[in-house]
């Protein structure tokens, strides 16, 4: 799990030079962010995805885990002042890039 949310950590700050609409500080604040979000998933996350993939019968399982880091990223983005996310879209290729990358790893 650290060498995920070291990765993560990663990933965002590698996404700052490559969307102009995600802004992190530091790589201080990229850690700290990637265990934010991996904290929220591991929780909320949880208990937003369960019923979900119940309704879905786990068919959309990937879209749905897609969607929820996604927004678990956006809501770090209202936690932390030194990360700026503007849209959703750029979240969901976050979220993509993260779950391609977790997959490899």
């Amino acid at each position: 799990m650290i060498l995920e949310i070291i990765v993560n950590a990663a990933i965002l700050l590698g996404m700052t030079f490559i969307l102009p609409t995600v802004t992190i500080k530091n790589y201080v604040t990229a850690l700290l962010v990637a265990l934010v979000i991996a904290i929220l998933n591991a929780t909320v996350g949880l208990i937003l995805r369960f019923p979900i993939n119940v309704l879905t019968l786990g068919l959309l399982s990937f879209l749905v885990h897609l969607i929820v880091t996604a927004l678990m990223i956006k809501l770090a983005d209202y936690l932390f002042t030194d990360f700026k996310i503007r849209g959703f879209m750029p979240a969901i290729i976050i979220a993509a890039v993260m779950a391609v990358v977790g997959m490899v790893i």
